[in-house]
């Protein structure tokens, strides 16, 4: 039975990385308790396609590693909107490779649109949500963060850099009312693995997630997102165990 969460009815949202999975699933999930959800990624198609289907939903094209597009995005949910009560920092990319083979590049970009992007769009809905009396940024950690594994420093140190943004930013913003969770996900059934970037190329069939457990579908980590925008915790972990030291996934 899902978990109810009428109380953010009439609410807005802006929910990055909506196309596809977590992301995904996660719009389905506000939408479905009445919020009105600004659906943002880069493709444009997909996201008008998927707000004829969200009711209250609007389609805002942008590219999170793109600082004037962040800014212009949020700029738009406004205006859509009237408000901003909910910010979900959920887009992002995996990179595999070994430190000594890491991409200056790439490591840069996977930088930009996981720790960068969800930084700037923090600071544009900061003003809004003080302005309003109070909102909530939740954004979206990894597993991998709690962990250190090896060929995945990139990505992992990405996503400790996004909690401890969040978990600082948290104190900062207290006395506004503004509430700055971070989310840890395990692994989840969704595209992310077939999008990782992999220095060592690697056939589509063994991108396939693998760890201890089964891994989650995006419905219910979209379920444990939506609940920590009513919970209110600094740490939302899909699972008690991973908070364990070296657990994460």
């Amino acid at each position: 039975m899902d978990a109810d969460f009428s109380e953010l009815h009439g609410k807005t949202a802006i929910v990055t990385g909506a196309s596809s999975g977590i992301g995904l699933a996660t719009a389905r999930l506000l939408a479905k308790n009445g919020v009105r959800v600004g659906l943002v990624s880069r493709s444009k198609e997909t996201l008008e396609e998927l707000s004829g289907k969200l009711p209250g939903s609007r389609p805002i094209p942008a590219d999170m590693t793109k600082i004037p597009q962040i800014k212009k995005m949020v700029a738009a949910a406004m205006k859509q909107f009237g408000r901003i009560d909910i910010l979900i920092n959920n887009a992002g990319q995996g990179y595999d490779a070994p430190v000594e083979k890491t991409g200056i590049g790439t490591f840069r970009y996977i930088y930009d649109l996981n720790v960068i992007g969800p930084l700037v769009a923090m600071q544009q809905v900061i003003p809004c949500m003080r302005a309003q009396g109070g909102g909530s940024i939740i954004n979206i950690s990894s597993g991998t963060a709690l962990m250190n594994l090896p060929g995945m420093s990139a990505y992992s140190s990405s996503k400790r850099a996004l909690a401890g943004i969040s978990l600082a930013a948290r104190l900062e913003l207290q006395a506004d009312k503004i509430v700055v969770s971070v989310v840890y996900p395990y692994i989840t059934r969704t595209n992310f693995e077939k999008n990782t970037i992999h220095v060592v190329p690697e056939p589509e069939d063994n991108r396939e997630p693998a760890g201890r457990y089964p891994p989650d579908s995006a419905e219910f980590v979209a379920e444990k997102i939506v609940g920590g925008i009513v919970s209110g915790e600094p740490e939302i972990f899909s699972h008690d165990w991973m908070k364990a030291p070296g657990s994460g996934a």
